[in-house]
C-alpha cells in the first residue's frame, strides 16, 4: 500500500457515489440523432433522424458498473489495509486521516498526540513497510 493510494481513498468514495447517481438516473432510452442524406431527388438533401440509442445506454451501464466495481475493490483494499495495522493507535491516526479526512490538528485533538508525533507515525510507518 502507497501513501498515494491512502490519499486518493476519498476522492474514490466521492466517485463511488457519482456513478451510483448515474447509474440510478440513466434513462432507459437514451435519444440519439443522426443525419442522413437522402438522394431522391438526384441530390443530397440532409434528412435529421431522431431515435432511441439502447447500445450506447447498455454500454454506458457496462462502463460505470465496471468503473464502481474496481474502485469499491481498491476502496476495500485500503480499509483492509489500515485495519490490519497492529498497533491501536497508529491505526486510529490512519483511520482518522486516510478514511474520514480528519487533518493532523484533529486528530491530535482526538489521540491527545502532537501534530509533529502524528505526521512522524504516518512517515515511520511507511519506512517499516
Amino acid at each position: 500500500m502507497t501513501l498515494e493510494l491512502l490519499k486518493e481513498y476519498r476522492s474514490k468514495k466521492e466517485e463511488i457515489a457519482e456513478l451510483a447517481y448515474k447509474l440510478e438516473h440513466l434513462p432507459g432510452d437514451l435519444v440519439g440523432n443522426s443525419t442522413v442524406f437522402d438522394y431522391r431527388s438526384g441530390y443530397p438533401k440532409a434528412q435529421a433522424v431522431v431515435g432511441t440509442d439502447r447500445e450506447r445506454f447498455y454500454r454506458l451501464n457496462a462502463q460505470w458498473s465496471k468503473k464502481k466495481k474496481q474502485l469499491e475493490d481498491e476502496c476495500i483494499q485500503v480499509e483492509d489495509f489500515i485495519d490490519g495495522i497492529p498497533d491501536s493507535l497508529t491505526r486510529r491516526v490512519f483511520r482518522q486521516r486516510f478514511i474520514e479526512g480528519r487533518t493532523q490538528e484533529q486528530i491530535s485533538k482526538s489521540t491527545h498526540i502532537s501534530q509533529s508525533a502524528i505526521s512522524k507515525k504516518i512517515g515511520s510507518f511507511f519506512k517499516m513497510e
